[in-house]
């Protein structure tokens, strides 16, 4: 695998197409924010059949994203772990996609927002709770298309520099969802 620092762009359409389906995604994002997990505990989590769940776990681990932990699987039970992808993983700008492909980007895309709309829709109840682990900003800022290029590498080697490893970070560490958009301010 690549250097975890180096960007790595996600731009075979087989690998894109296994992270746009939305169980593979909860799912995935439970092993990341949890911990290894069997089908059975995601099929549970997730309100889905253990047969449908083994399905999409074999889709992540056929593209490199989740490993079977052979050390815990034992019979009929798999144990299932992120598998060790860089951290810096980017989309492919729809030029660098085929045609052909460009809609399984645009799904991509659509579930990515549906779940930052529910993350959003959970802030206020966090910040409620505990203002110390949810923050915001906004802000409007006049930039170029060089300075935001600048802008955003400098954010991602930040975020990369202030994050662990789930297995290298600090006992209070916690995972926490970060998020960050632009877009031109005098579209729409």
């Amino acid at each position: 695998m690549k250097d975890e620092r180096q960007p790595f762009v996600l731009d075979d359409p087989d690998r894109l197409k296994a992270l746009a389906h939305p169980m593979r995604r909860r799912m995935l994002t439970h092993l990341n924010v949890h911990g290894p997990a069997t089908s059975t505990t995601l099929g549970e989590l997730l309100g889905a059949k253990t047969g449908t769940t083994s399905y999409h776990l074999r889709q992540l681990e056929k593209y490199g994203f989740i490993e079977e932990i052979p050390e815990r699987s034992t019979g009929r039970e798999r144990w299932w772990r992120r598998a060790a992808i860089p951290r810096d993983l980017r989309l492919p700008t729809p030029d660098q996609v085929a045609p052909e492909d460009r809609a399984v980007l645009e799904e991509f895309h659509r579930i990515g927002y549906e779940e930052d709309r529910a993350l959003f829709e959970r802030f206020p109840a966090a910040y409620r709770a505990d203002p110390a682990w949810a923050r915001g900003s906004r802000g409007l800022a006049r930039m170029t298309k060089e300075g935001l290029a600048a802008f955003y590498e400098e954010y991602i080697a930040l975020l990369l520099r202030h994050s662990h490893q789930a297995d290298e970070a600090p006992p209070d560490a916690r995972p926490v969802y970060v998020r960050l958009f632009t877009l031109p301010a005098d579209d729409g």
